[in-house]
């Protein structure tokens, strides 16, 4: 049976910079249809949407008021929201968060809607499959498949809220970008001593082996999860004339409009062993779950992170737009 994704803590997904490559890549990939059809839904680009999801994580709830606040200690959380600082904006992620708030079991003092951009996918299992421990019926791939639905003319299903096809196109913009970064979908489950198990096991213990996507796998200042978010800076925010031409070469997804994002959850898990290759964990003793991080080889470590890291970035682009061009052909 699946798991409720209650008790993984929170944290920032895919960088902005991760976010507007994803959507610009997708830009320049989409029909003439498509793209008439996001002009007139979303008025924004897809690069310049693709970061709202991560904004809206800057609305607070303050008593029976929900708020978009900046956080002075953080600026970085809003750098990329300029965009939808107007009234109407903030007054439409204000009341997406309210929406999209209780409706599942999360995070005290977190919205439900932060639940929304990922799955912890034992790497083991090597495929998204909703049995599994770390999937819930409000996942990624559920959020993308209710995002769909709403552009299909469909309501949304329970829990999600979504008003209408800007909001939807919104979440895609987004989540298809963190579906492609593998860590945002294979997990690991591993005991105090760092051996991994199989959460799906009969008798695993998958809360206290659970590392929240590797948020709670330290690495110095900070996590493995974080190191993954936050893209080379030499990618930029678009893809260069190389990576779009990758992008323009990436096959066609094999199924079903509906079986879209579970096809690509999977492949973000088997992409996840790599990105778990050649690590080695040391917990630590305490009443929280946490370890911390061993590489046998940086160097080689960082070189395949980058490569792996573009080529995610190339695939989320091209695959947004396949989505788009599907749901308008």
């Amino acid at each position: 049976m699946s798991a409720d994704l209650a008790g993984r803590r929170p944290g920032l997904g895919l960088g902005a910079e991760g976010h507007e490559y994803v959507g610009a890549t997708a830009d320049q990939l989409l029909n003439d249809h498509a793209r008439g059809q996001v002009q007139s839904i979303l008025g924004f680009t897809l690069q310049t949407a693709a970061t709202w999801p991560d904004c809206v994580r800057s609305v607070r709830q303050n008593g029976n008021r929900f708020v978009f606040t900046e956080d002075p200690q953080h600026p970085e959380y809003t750098a990329a929201c300029t965009a939808f600082e107007t009234p109407a904006e903030k007054a439409r992620m204000e009341d997406y968060a309210s929406r999209n708030w209780s409706n599942c079991t999360y995070e005290p003092h977190h919205g439900c809607h932060e639940a929304y951009h990922f799955a912890d996918v034992a790497e083991l299992h090597g495929q998204y499959d909703r049995r599994y421990v770390g999937t819930s019926d409000h996942d990624i791939v559920s959020a993308i498949n209710a995002a769909v639905a709403v552009l299909q003319g469909q309501p949304a299903p329970a829990p999600f809220s979504i008003r209408d096809g800007k909001e939807a196109l919104f979440m895609l913009a987004h989540f298809v970008g963190d579906l492609h970064q593998p860590l945002h979908v294979g997990a690991l489950y591993l005991t105090r001593d760092g051996t991994e198990i199989d959460p799906d096991a009969p008798g695993a213990d998958a809360v206290s082996t659970q590392t929240a996507g590797a948020n709670l796998i330290h690495d110095g200042p900070t996590n493995l999860h974080a190191e993954w978010d936050d893209i080379p800076p030499d990618l930029g925010i678009a893809p260069s004339s190389a990576a779009l031409a990758a992008a323009r070469q990436v096959p066609a997804t094999p199924a079903p409009l509906g079986d879209l994002a579970k096809t690509w959850a999977s492949d973000s898990v088997a992409e996840s062993h790599l990105a778990f290759a050649g690590l080695a964990f040391q917990g630590a003793s305490g009443p929280h779950p946490r370890w911390y991080l061993q590489v046998a080889d940086r160097p080689d470590y960082t070189q395949r992170k980058r490569a792996l890291q573009e080529q995610q970035l190339i695939k989320g682009g091209a695959h947004l737009a396949e989505l788009l061009n599907t749901i308008w052909p």
